[in-house]
């Protein structure tokens, strides 16, 4: 179960505050890409706290709630599908969590953030692999982040039912696929994946030659 001590370290050579750091949606084909960031009060914790994907849908609800009634602050930023496929889902998770820390009240002087890819932060940073497992306020900002995220998806599920981004999320699914393929992609699919592309043109898959120095590609009409 993740715990306080990673802050409490970064705590003794700053005054603070530190905020955990996490995304959510980053394999998704269609939707944002949502981050969250969260400045815990170390007397107010949460009991239940864990990396939001080894929680249940109704317990991400019931500690959303718990974590924005509790923390000093919470921050979430999102970046698009416009900027998805503009730049590429690493560069926009790093934008989408930029805009979490800068979203703050309360403004931090260290962010831990999950994983081990470092963005440009208005801040000091510094990464943790499985951080979500391991840090309480990573925890948090990955429970902020998911539900955040899940409620977009039903939102936007509501304009595009066919999808079933109500219960897929705008993953991959082989209900999503299905849906894809045969009503094409919507506003908000990522036109930079790959199976989203290959529907836009039209593709069915790629066929890799025995000795892989070309591919063909297969077409509907074919």
């Amino acid at each position: 179960m993740p715990h306080y001590i990673y802050e409490s370290r970064v705590l003794k050579t700053i005054t603070g505050p530190v905020c955990g750091v996490d995304e959510a949606g980053r394999g998704p084909l269609a939707g944002p890409v949502v981050a969250a960031a969260v400045i815990l009060d170390r007397k107010r914790i949460p009991k239940g706290l864990n990396d939001s994907k080894q929680l249940s849908e109704e317990e991400r609800e019931l500690l959303f709630p718990q974590i924005m009634g509790s923390a000093i602050a919470v921050g979430v930023g999102e970046a698009t599908v416009g900027e998805i496929d503009m730049v590429n889902i690493r560069q926009a998770t790093h934008f989408a969590m930029a805009r979490a820390v800068r979203a703050l009240a309360v403004a931090a002087e260290f962010a831990l953030v999950d994983g081990n890819d470092a963005p440009a932060l208005p801040c000091r940073c510094d990464t943790l692999v499985d951080g979500d497992a391991r840090s309480v306020s990573i925890a948090a900002a990955s429970i902020i982040a998911k539900v955040t995220r899940d409620r977009m998806m039903a939102a936007l599920h509501d304009e595009h039912p066919g999808y079933g981004w109500l219960s897929n999320k705008g993953y991959g699914t082989p209900e999503h696929l299905t849906a894809l393929r045969s009503l094409g992609a919507s506003p908000h699919h990522r036109r930079s994946f790959a199976p989203v592309r290959n529907v836009i043109h039209n593709i069915l898959y790629v066929e890799e030659s025995p000795d892989s120095t070309y591919n063909t590609l297969i077409h509907r009409d074919s």
